[in-house]
């Protein structure tokens, strides 16, 4: 997310800094003060007598046998193998039979478990209803804590071995950003609240925290922060519209309709949009990040170019990074529903009829929407930072000269002895130039 930029940014006067001060900081504080009204009190947890408990235990035994034959195909040469069929010896690890040795059924069917010995497994203890004395173990899935454990692990020190103190920042962002979504957006929403206010609000504590954590106060952030913001507000509009146009219904997909069942209060609709809003908050911030960095590295490659040149120049490569990411999103979008959409090709009905059915159109209007808040993330940001880029170039600044001076030519007397020396095989040892910059990983970006 961003690209980070070694050299110093051309200084930004007190004047600016002040404005950014004066629109990030109410912008900030408001979110802050809707966050503390919105958020969940009474979340109300899971009854744990509801769920069959649930165990770890490690497989000793397993014994495969032929599946006996079905009501269905009495004679065995008929029976169709549902299999596999047999028992499994497993050696619990925890709860009231710790230490013991339980022999369960061989699990069968679709998505079923494929178990061998020494497998570290989840078992999950059924109580016979008629008789809640007499209970049994079934074998629900493998035990994954390990393997994740170390793939997170692997990816931590990855980031931060290539990333160094911005991708431990990183990390911390992105720890900040499940904390926003764990304790204020996902119980805000239980609870009845407003998905479209709630998740407008947990975007914008995740855009403040992670973009200035990650990147450092600095005016180039605030100028992120302010056309990320900007474009958030402008996703959430244009998709409230679309949904409104399309009479989207939020029921589109069977995990929707199965929370309608447990969660009746939950607005369906308005957690469309709420995924919208936080589905595009990332990609926005890749792109208003780079933006405004591609205007500061621009400037301080040229100090002479103008406002307009600078907007002109940087617009160029924000539209070579929206044609990339527009395909980024429609395949993230894609990829996710690949089941369905396999489901969706051995359907009969005429193509026209696909496309227009509530679960297709959904997804459709969720790309759409995020593209088109992607693409005006491009000129809004890249204006700002133009504007507060150049707005220190009106006097003379630390450079020595003024944004409209071009840098002097060169002689070309000095243009000729280059060339001259250039072209002479020197026999002592070649002595270099002392890089100026004493630390190349050394942020210096212009701070408030």
């Amino acid at each position: 997310m961003g690209a980070d930029h070694t050299r110093p940014a051309p200084s930004a006067p007190p004047r600016v800094r002040r404005l950014l001060v004066a629109t990030v900081v109410p912008l900030l504080l408001a979110t802050l003060i809707t966050a503390v009204a919105l958020w969940p009190r009474d979340t109300s947890t899971a009854d744990p007598g509801t769920e069959p408990p649930r165990y770890h235990g490690t497989v000793t035994k397993v014994v495969t046998e032929p599946c006996p034959p079905t009501p269905e195909t009495p004679d065995p040469g008929l029976a169709t193998d549902d299999g596999p069929c047999g028992d499994v010896t497993v050696r619990v690890e925890q709860g009231p039979d710790s230490g013991r040795q339980v022999v369960t059924p061989l699990p069968a069917g679709p998505g079923a478990p494929d178990v061998a010995i020494g497998d570290e497994i989840i078992l999950v203890e059924l109580t016979d209803p008629t008789d809640p004395t007499t209970s049994m173990y079934t074998i629900a899935e493998h035990q994954r804590g390990k393997p994740l454990l170390w793939l997170v692990a692997l990816f931590a020190a990855a980031i931060v071995a290539f990333g160094r103190w911005r991708g431990l920042a990183a990390l911390a962002g992105l720890a900040a950003s499940f904390a926003v979504l764990l304790t204020f957006v996902l119980p805000g929403i239980s609870v009845g609240r407003s998905p479209l206010l709630v998740a407008v609000v947990g975007a914008a504590l995740i855009m403040f925290v992670v973009l200035y954590l990650t990147h450092g106060v600095t005016v180039q952030t605030s100028v992120a922060v302010l056309g990320t913001l900007g474009s958030l507000i402008l996703t959430g509009l244009l998709g409230t519209l679309a949904t409104a146009t399309t009479r989207l219904t939020g029921y589109g997909s069977e995990e929707a309709i199965t929370l309608s069942m447990f969660q009746a209060d939950v607005d369906l609709h308005g957690l469309l949009l709420a995924g919208i809003i936080i589905g595009s908050l990332g990609v926005l911030d890749d792109v208003t990040v780079t933006q405004a960095a591609t205007v500061t590295e621009l400037a301080n490659a040229n100090p002479g170019l103008s406002r307009r040149q600078l907007y002109r120049s940087a617009t160029r490569v924000g539209r070579a990074h929206i044609a990339s990411t527009v395909n980024t999103i429609v395949l993230a979008y894609a990829g996710a529903s690949l089941p369905v959409l396999l489901l969706l090709t051995a359907d009969s009905r005429p193509v026209s009829q696909i496309l227009t059915s509530e679960f297709l159109a959904q997804e459709i209007v969720r790309s759409a929407v995020a593209t088109l808040g992607l693409i005006a993330a491009v000129p809004l940001t890249t204006g700002l930072a133009a504007i507060v880029t150049t707005a220190g170039h009106n006097a003379v600044g630390g450079s020595g000269r003024s944004a409209t001076a071009a840098p002097p030519p060169r002689p070309r007397a000095a243009r000729v002895e280059v060339l001259e020396a250039l072209s002479t095989s020197r026999a002592g040892p070649v002595t270099p130039v002392a890089d100026r910059r004493a630390d190349r990983d050394k942020n210096t970006d212009d701070p408030w």
